[in-house]
């Protein structure tokens, strides 16, 4: 499955191993928040000038190695991509001012406007044209239409999927939401198109086909995001098993937080995290379609084992 995702903000119950091996003592954690935070404000001061590794170990007394690891393990985030956000952020602002993209380039500290471009549709699936005009000019097509789960609000624009919803009679909502995620877009009603994108998320009685998805989200929930991914259908997990397999062990309270914020139902399946306990929880489309869609997949599951 392709996927097109963003950033920023990191996990902020994090809790990390000391760099040097002496556990996860509250000295110790309190000393990592110290270092990491002296760290952010130095990005913060100097992301116009786009400071190296090297630089910003420099500033905090540390080797390269041991920063990298520690900010990682604290942040969620390397280094490098928490710049790129501060970055990103900085562009957003300019350009929603009205900056032309070099002028917003220079501002940021980007060496051309092909890079800028190539920032902001790394960190937010869209151009920086498309930000400086609130998304005014974005075509998204979205209709309803059955799926094996009942009505679903689909939406999708050139690039892929940028939404999918499950709907309980409450259809006005679900699009009064997506009108809300995508203000300044042309939202196209087609239902007829929704049918043809649905029935290439759920083909009768082959496996689907891969789909482009169009995402937005904070670097914390794009690592949950992908790690689910690699939850096979049929397969549960939880919370705490997801926050392990992302490298944040203390952080299940986050991971749970990230799957409330996916917008792309079943494609990036939220389905399949259960709580520590064992109970099914809640879900963003109701716990009753949450169980139907683990016992579908399931189901699937043992059919292709037995063929």
């Amino acid at each position: 499955m392709d996927i097109r995702l963003s950033h920023p903000v990191p996990p902020a119950n994090a809790l990390l191993p000391d760099p040097e091996g002496s556990g996860t003592t509250l000295a110790a954690q309190s000393r990592h928040y110290a270092t990491v935070a002296r760290a952010i404000a130095y990005l913060r001061a100097t992301a116009r000038q786009q400071p190296t590794l090297e630089q910003l170990a420099a500033a905090v007394h540390l080797s390269p190695f041991h920063l990298q690891r520690l900010f990682s393990e604290w942040a969620g985030v390397s280094p490098k991509r928490f710049l790129q956000y501060l970055t990103k952020e900085h562009a957003r602002r300019e350009l929603a001012r009205a900056a032309d993209v070099l002028t917003v380039a220079a501002e940021v500290g980007l060496s051309s406007g092909s890079r800028l471009h190539d920032l902001m549709i790394s960190c937010e699936a869209l151009t920086p044209g498309e930000i400086k005009s609130g998304c005014a000019g974005l075509s998204i097509g979205h209709g309803f239409a059955p799926s094996p789960f009942g009505p679903a609000l689909v939406a999708w624009s050139g690039r892929g999927i940028c939404h999918l919803a499950f709907c309980s009679g409450d259809e006005p909502a679900r699009q009064a939401e997506l009108a809300g995620l995508w203000p300044q877009a042309t939202l196209r009603r087609d239902d007829a198109g929704a049918a043809a994108v649905l029935a290439r998320v759920f083909p009768a009685g082959t496996a689907a086909a891969p789909l482009h998805l169009l995402l937005r989200g904070t670097n914390f929930q794009i690592k949950v995001w992908e790690a689910l991914l690699r939850c096979p259908p049929g397969r549960v997990l939880s919370y705490g098993e997801l926050a392990c397999r992302i490298g944040a062990p203390k952080a299940a309270r986050a991971v749970g937080s990230a799957l409330a914020a996916n917008t792309i139902g079943f494609l990036i399946p939220c389905h399949r995290v259960i709580r520590d306990s064992g109970e099914v929880s809640h879900y963003r489309w109701g716990s009753e379609r949450k169980l139907a869609m683990l016992g579908w997949e399931a189901a699937l599951a043992e059919c292709g084992e037995a063929d």
